[in-house]
Order: C-alpha cells, then sequence, then structure tokens
C-alpha cells in the first residue's frame, strides 16, 4: 500500500490500490499503531527509533531512542546483514512500574516473540514484538500438570498391582487375602477420587459458565459440608464448631460452594490431632461474605503458605499419603472461589493451627434466609464424638478472635491463640 503524505487509503484490492477512494488521515493511523496489542518499533539507518507504539514503550526496549536490549539490537542487525526478516523468542528485564525506578524483586522476565522485517533499501527496520508470557505460563502448568498426574496415578496403579500379587501368592491364607483385599479397597477408591477430582478441577479451569447460580444461604452450605465430614470427625474425635451469621447469602452454585467448604473442612480434619476442635465460621465484612475453617493442628511453615493451592502441592507429602490427600483438594477450593467471583486465602504458623478462609461476594436482594443453621443447634443426632456444644465462655472467646487484625484468629480454652476463626457476631447455632 502507497502511502500519501497526510493520507493512506483504507481498503486495497489485490493490486494494493485503493478501495472506493476511502482514504485514512495520518493522525488516525497513528493512533492505530498506538493501539495495537504488539509492540512495535522502526528504526532508521543508524538504529534510533523513529517509530515507538504504546505497547513496545511499556516492554522498555528503547531508551533515549536507541535499543535497549542487547538480544534485540544483535536480531536488527542480523536482519541487515540477511536482508531478510529474523524471528526469535526474547526474555526481556522486568521494567519498573511508576513511580518505582526499579523493578520490584518479584517481577518476573517478559517473554516476547520478536520479528525484525527490513522496510526499504535505505536501511529502515520494523521490530515487531508479541507478548507470549502468558502463553509460554500456560504452557509449562500444561506440561507439569501431564507429569503430576502421571505421577500421582503411578503410586495407587502400582500398589493396586502389587497387591493383586500379594493376594495371588497368599491365596491359601484367608487372613492375609482379607488384609490385602482391605488395602486394594483404599488404593482403588483413593484412585477413583484422584481421577474425579482431576475431572473437577479441569471442568472449572475450563472457564466454563456456573450452572444454577442462585442466592443461597451460607447456613445450608457449612450444614451440608459439616454433614459430608461428619464421619471423619466422629473417627478422630473431633468436635466441630459452627458460629456465624447462617442468614448470609451468596451467589452461586450449590455444588460447588459446598465442595469448597468441605474440602476446607476435610483438610482441617486430616491435620488436627486427635480430640481437637474446629471452627466453622460465617461473618460478613463490608460487601464479601467471610467463611473460614480454623483448626489446631500443626499449622504449615511460612515458605510453604504461598503454594498450599497449588495443584498436588503438599506441604507434608508423607502425612499426605498416610491420610489419602491428593493434593488438588485445596486447588479446587481456590478455582471455585475464583469463579465465583471471590478468593480463598490461609494464615497459619507452625504449632498454632491453621485458618483457611474463603470470601465471596455477599448477595443483599430480597430478605435473607438460612433458620435452618440456627435450628440445627437444638438436634442431637451426632455422637459424642462429633458433638460440637459450646458453652458460653468457648462461644464468647472464639467470636473475639476473629477480628480484622488476625484474619480470625481465635483463643482456646487456656487463652492461647491459636489458628482456629469464627465470626465476629457471636455464636448464631452450632451444627451436631
Amino acid at each position: 500500500m502507497t502511502l500519501v503524505p497526510g493520507r493512506t487509503p483504507a481498503h486495497t484490492g489485490p493490486g494494493g490500490g485503493a478501495l472506493d477512494g476511502v482514504l485514512l488521515p495520518a493522525k488516525l493511523i497513528r493512533r492505530v499503531i498506538s493501539g495495537l496489542p504488539t509492540g512495535l518499533v522502526v528504526l532508521d539507518a543508524a538504529d534510533r527509533a523513529v517509530l515507538v507504539n504504546t505497547v513496545a514503550r511499556r516492554m522498555g526496549v528503547v531508551r533515549d531512542y536507541e535499543i535497549a536490549v542487547a538480544e534485540l539490537a544483535d536480531l536488527v542487525q542480523a536482519t541487515r546483514r540477511a536482508g531478510r526478516d529474523h524471528e526469535r523468542e526474547i526474555d526481556l528485564p522486568p521494567v519498573p512500574e511508576p513511580p518505582l525506578t526499579r523493578p520490584r524483586p518479584d517481577q518476573e522476565a517478559l517473554a516476547v516473540r520478536t520479528r525484525a522485517r527490513l522496510l526499504d533499501s535505505t536501511g529502515h527496520v520494523a521490530v515487531i514484538l508479541d507478548d507470549i508470557t502468558e502463553s509460554r505460563r500456560v504452557e509449562a502448568v500444561r506440561r507439569d500438570f501431564v507429569a503430576n498426574v502421571s505421577h500421582e496415578l503411578k503410586t495407587p496403579v502400582g500398589a493396586l498391582h502389587v497387591l493383586a500379587e500379594a493376594v495371588a501368592a497368599a491365596s491359601e491364607d484367608p487372613v492375609a487375602v482379607r488384609r490385602f483385599a482391605s488395602r486394594m479397597t483404599h488404593e482403588s477408591a483413593r484412585l477413583a477420587r484422584l481421577v474425579q477430582e482431576i475431572i473437577d478441577l479441569s471442568r472449572l479451569q475450563g472457564a466454563e459458565p456456573l450452572p444454577d447460580l442462585r442466592p443461597l444461604p451460607t447456613g445450608d452450605l457449612l450444614t451440608e459440608a459439616v454433614d459430608r465430614n461428619r464421619l471423619a470427625a466422629q473417627a478422630q474425635e473431633i468436635s466441630v464448631v459452627v458460629i456465624g451469621d447462617g442468614e448470609l447469602r451468596v451467589l452461586g452454585d450449590e455444588g460447588q460452594l459446598v465442595t469448597a467448604v468441605a474440602n476446607l473442612l476435610e483438610n482441617a480434619i486430616s491435620y488436627s490431632p486427635r480430640g481437637t476442635r474446629i471452627v466453622l465460621g460465617v461473618r460478613r465484612s463490608g460487601t464479601t461474605v467471610e467463611i473460614s475453617v480454623a483448626d489446631e493442628g500443626m499449622g504449615i511453615a511460612e515458605k510453604d503458605l504461598e503454594r498450599v493451592f497449588e495443584r498436588f502441592y503438599r506441604a507434608d507429602p508423607a502425612r499426605s499419603r498416610a491420610t489419602g490427600g491428593t493434593g488438588l483438594g485445596l486447588a479446587i477450593v481456590k478455582h471455585i472461589a475464583t469463579n465465583h467471583g471471590g478468593t480463598a486465602t490461609v494464615w497459619s504458623a507452625e504449632g498454632a493451627g491453621s485458618t483457611f478462609t474463603i470470601r465471596l461476594p455477599v448477595f443483599t436482594a430480597g430478605p435473607g434466609v438460612g433458620a435452618e443453621l440456627a435450628a440445627a443447634a437444638g438436634s442431637d443426632e451426632a455422637g459424642p464424638a462429633a458433638d460440637i456444644a459450646m458453652d458460653g465462655a468457648d462461644a464468647s472467646a472464639l467470636a473475639a478472635g476473629a477480628s480484622e487484625g488476625t484474619d480470625g484468629a481465635v483463643a482456646d480454652r487456656n487463652g492461647k491463640r491459636s489458628g482456629s476463626a469464627g465470626p465476629s457476631d457471636g455464636t448464631r447455632g452450632a451444627i451436631r
């Protein structure tokens, strides 16, 4: 396309001629170039930048009209010498974010696919920069996911193979056969659970629209989550205390949100000592509803806190194998919260327990429902192992600890600060 000073054809035919006589002003062309999603730099024969669009400036590839990245300058020189286009992937150094003068320590390099093209015989070269940081990250995640899935599937499959051989070798020993068959049942259940959680996580990450969005009383969500984990709590003689305003509502998919809370509760039970207590609390904080699960367990080391929501990551792999954990439960919680416009966070300290919190936008249209939570306080269905009644002193201590400053940390019976959590509005009901 031939550029006319000040104006250029907007539509061209196969031969490069203007269609319909429509011309674009140079000012509009500059706006188009500035608004391109890719970086663009045009260099003259002396390698001075005569055109730099907004994206390229943000990438920091030009400084004082000169190319500021040595690898990029080498690519331009190679293009001039060969007289043809050259393409290369380059990692650009992090660019400070205004008003900072230095990059943040956690800033990562920017991965770009760079293409240099000779424009004319006078030596002008166009450099086009496509940001591929996200696509590279997604590819790395995909590779890690496949590797992790393969590794995780090998464990129960290998165990089943060994156990099957043991059963065959001990076919005349009924006691050994029953013992090995019990282990095979355990491993097959673990394998089935792992496969199902992989499917669930894939669906959550697939950006599929949420089904059946409707206002949900948090009391119902908490009741169902406790019911799912009742037997596990009874087996460990762990009491589950439910406090807060069960009439608060959130907009979402009931199945997913129950799964998120149940996963947090299951995780707390797995990592809590026998005979301890878990607090499941709900409260409103501004425009969000906070659902917290706090335990009195071993806690999480500071170095592991940033990674606990990663797929297959386990702070204590040996303990996870003993409890049958897959390493996907918290990742599912994170994605469910994100898909509902919320967040999932953790507070923990070694030896002081952990508090996992899901924050979701509060639903305020219409009167609240969910009296089931309060009504459940008088139920006597559970046995002593899962009994979760609280006396007045316990309720006060637990509620008092859920202040903003400690993100839901509460006091135990002896006044010691622990990782337990509960809303600040006191007890509204206890689920048995």
